[in-house]
């Protein structure tokens, strides 16, 4: 069980495959030596078909886990937090708010904190509104900053707050939440993509706010961690040319027509619409090389 994830089911999870999750949790049905973690396996089954949008048969499986859960125990509290997320992926968000409030509380209530902040994060993204947004982003905030084993959704909580109020338009209150996302994302290396997602964020509101000298070194290492793993993201490279060009309006340094780049050997040519080093050499590689570098128009000579 990784740091801050207090949950024996989670690792189970891989939810790019859900057929791979799916023979797991079914192998693990069979391990299970009594009624209530045979219910727990089922809860996540339930959620399997619910990824599928195969609401039915979730629900199906539902009704047999509630048959052996006992009330108020952890199998309970996931029925509740997995039912809440059928509702809401099925279009009734006020009774997915019910159900996870219900989790919540008995989650609380027998210790199950990891499920707990779940089911606070979930009932966060159901509102209604910016306000109960955050007053279940807050409650999910404090659990998992009091209780290890829930260390690992201060994270997506804060992302999801930073993301309300990008919304919102309050750009300074996003920005801040985005910087504790990424600071709670940095406690876990071993995920990679979260952190780049996390840097996107920040530099993408860092340039909302009208600093792009700021939001491009954010962007540039968002594009190279993600396409050093081998998974290049679109909207990082967009992102990304959007804070050079505005940093470039600003900053124009003595260009000179012949140098090459010391990163992309691609020649530095002046002109109005790359007044910068930095960006004509990221234009030249994006034009010619199909993806955008984290070059700092460093000179190589003529």
């Amino acid at each position: 069980m990784s740091r801050g994830v207090d949950d024996r089911l989670r690792p189970l999870w891989d939810f790019s495959d859900l057929d791979a999750s799916e023979a797991r949790f079914r192998e693990q049905l069979e391990r299970e030596p009594d009624a209530e973690g045979r219910a727990a396996v089922l809860t996540q089954l339930a959620r399997v078909e619910g990824l599928r949008g195969r609401f039915d048969e979730g629900r199906r499986l539902m009704a047999r886990a509630a048959e052996d859960a006992p009330v108020a125990s952890e199998a309970d509290a996931r029925i509740a937090l997995e039912r809440g997320r059928i509702a809401n992926s099925s279009g009734d968000p006020a009774a997915a708010r019910r159900d996870f409030e219900r989790a919540y509380e008995v989650a609380v209530a027998c210790g199950q904190y990891f499920v707990a902040a779940d089911a606070a994060h979930m009932a966060a993204l159901s509102g209604p509104g910016l306000p109960g947004m955050l007053e279940w982003t807050a409650r999910g905030i404090q659990l998992a900053e009091t209780h290890a084993g829930a260390a690992y959704w201060l994270g997506p909580l804060l992302n999801n707050l930073g993301w309300a109020y990008y919304g919102a338009g309050d750009y300074d209150a996003a920005v801040d939440a985005f910087r504790r996302a990424l600071a709670a994302r940095e406690r876990y290396p071993q995920q990679a993509p979260e952190i780049e997602i996390a840097r996107y964020a920040v530099g993408k509101t860092l340039r909302a706010l009208g600093r792009p000298d700021e939001a491009a070194p954010m962007l540039e290492r968002a594009v190279a961690g993600a396409e050093g793993a081998g998974r290049p993201d679109g909207w990082f490279h967009e992102e990304l040319g959007r804070s050079t060009r505005r940093s470039a309006v600003r900053v124009r340094p003595a260009s000179r027509p012949g140098w090459r780049c010391r990163c992309c050997r691609g020649t530095i040519r002046r002109s109005r619409r790359t007044p910068n080093d930095r960006l004509a050499c990221a234009l030249w590689r994006a034009r010619f090389r199909g993806s955008w570098g984290s070059c700092r128009g460093r000179r190589a000579g003529r």
